[in-house]
This record gives structure tokens, sequence and C-alpha cells, in this order.
């Protein structure tokens, strides 16, 4: 079905969970009837900011994010009630996050495997989930963006959806989604300006 379908639909089980039907099965409902965008979604951000996890040890595959963020939905949706296909999507991309961060902090925390063969070669000293101390810094000043700045960059940036996919996500225009953008990325450069290819750290002379 078109998007614009997705969306109606949506935004009439968002209503109805404000009402005082149990929730659990409007929830279950909703997910089921927006799997599609949030696959694509899930699909989007793994391949893309989290590549590793698809590799071994974990080969993580988009259908078992998606799983695991429906179940981590179905928890959050006992107490948060999201007004808006906005805001649900918002909270789906959030939790995402969390389940992919802490797929790689448990990637990062495991001992090297060495197939016997190796048995003599060291193992890395890195998982290469791409979650060291710079990339936690930079995850952390994502987070702590302002949440329509947040969104924005999320959608674009990490994601890889055009500004005018992300805008039909968010309900806003195009060129609310630049300006939201361009504001996220200026906060984010005096962030982490010490982190730019040449700068050399505080103290080091």
């Amino acid at each position: 079905m078109s998007q614009e379908h997705t969306t109606a639909a949506v935004q009439r089980y968002l209503d109805d969970l404000a009402g005082d039907s149990p929730a659990e099965p409007i929830v279950r409902s909703l997910l089921d009837r927006a799997v599609r965008r949030l696959h694509v979604l899930c699909a989007t951000l793994l391949f893309r900011s989290y590549p590793r996890l698809t590799h071994p040890p974990l080969n993580l595959q988009a259908d078992e994010l998606l799983g695991a963020v429906a179940e981590r939905l179905l928890k959050a949706m006992r107490e948060a009630r999201p007004r808006n296909v906005r805001q649900f999507f918002a909270l789906a991309n959030l939790h995402m996050r969390w389940e992919l961060n802490d797929l790689a902090r448990r990637l990062d925390n495991q001992p090297p495997v060495a197939e016997l063969r190796e048995s003599l070669v060291p193992a890395p000293a890195s998982s290469g989930s791409g979650l060291g101390p710079n990339g936690r810094r930079m995850l952390e000043a994502i987070e702590n963006l302002p949440e329509d700045e947040r969104e924005a960059f999320d959608l674009v940036r990490v994601q890889g959806m055009t500004q005018a996919e992300a805008a039909q996500v968010l309900g806003v225009a195009a060129v609310t989604v630049k300006r939201r953008l361009n504001r996220g990325l200026r906060l984010l450069t005096e962030k982490l300006d010490d982190l730019r290819p040449g700068e050399e750290p505080p103290g080091s002379t």
C-alpha cells in the first residue's frame, strides 16, 4: 500500500491507543500495519551504520533486528503513548539505535575467537564494531541533539533517506528537514570540533 495509506492507518491506531481499550492488541495491530516501513528503517540503519554486526559472529539480519525492536516497542508502549505518526517513528528509531548499540557493546566485550589453525596469530584488539571511545562520544552527541534536529539527522545522515522521504515520515516540509539537518550538523561540529582530522588534542603539546 502507499505510504499515505500507511501513515493514515498508523495514526488511526495511535488514536485508538489514546482510548480505554487494552493497549497490547492495538499496538500489535499497529506494528503489523507499519511493518514494511519499520523493516526499511531497520535495514537502512543496520547496513549503513552497523555493517559489522551483519558479519560473523553475529550475522545480524534486518528481520532479526525488526523482531527485537518490535518486542522493545511492545514493552515501551505499555506506558508511552505517541500522539502522532512522527512521534511513533521517532520512538521506533530510538529503540533501533538502542538495540544496535547494545549488540555492538556486547560484541566489543566478547573475547576474540580465533580458529584453531590460526591459534598462533594474535587476535585483533578491536572487534571492528566501530564503537571505540570516539565513536561512543559521537553517538552521545547525536543522542543529545534537540529532538527535531536529532530526528532529521537520524533519518537523513544515519538511515540514508532523502530529505523528501524524511519530510514524509516527520510530516513536515522538505525545507524544514534541511533547516533542522543543517542546524544539527552545526551543533555536532561545535561539540566534536577536536575530532576533525589534523586537530591535535588539548594538552598534546
